[in-house]
């Protein structure tokens, strides 16, 4: 059993028992969340589709830490002009582990 849910703006395929890394969500280590954006959910054979949400559908997770990404570099440059710039950036993100999948 399978779901794709959306929340920051993206869109995530998840099972029960995974691990992901979502857009960052002010909540602590160990408190629980429900995402209420399914936009499918697959039980077997069965395939429920939303328009463009399931109605009832929901996923529920355990928040297990908040970090940030890896550094990303970011580099302009213009040739023959001396001009370079460098910059950097590292995305916050909050790790949830999914607990249940219900349509």
């Amino acid at each position: 059993m399978y779901a794709v849910i959306q929340t920051g703006g993206k869109q995530y395929r998840v099972e029960e028992g995974a691990t992901i890394k979502i857009e960052k969500l002010e909540l602590g280590a160990g408190d629980s969340v429900e995402f209420d954006k399914v936009i499918l959910v697959q039980d077997g054979g069965e395939i429920k589709v939303g328009h463009p949400f399931l109605e009832g559908g929901k996923v529920t997770a355990t928040v297990l830490s908040q970090g940030r990404h890896k550094k990303i570099n970011i580099i302009k440059f213009r040739r023959r002009k001396h001009h370079m710039k460098r910059a950097g950036h590292r995305q916050y993100y909050t790790e949830v582990q999914i607990t249940g999948i219900s349509a």
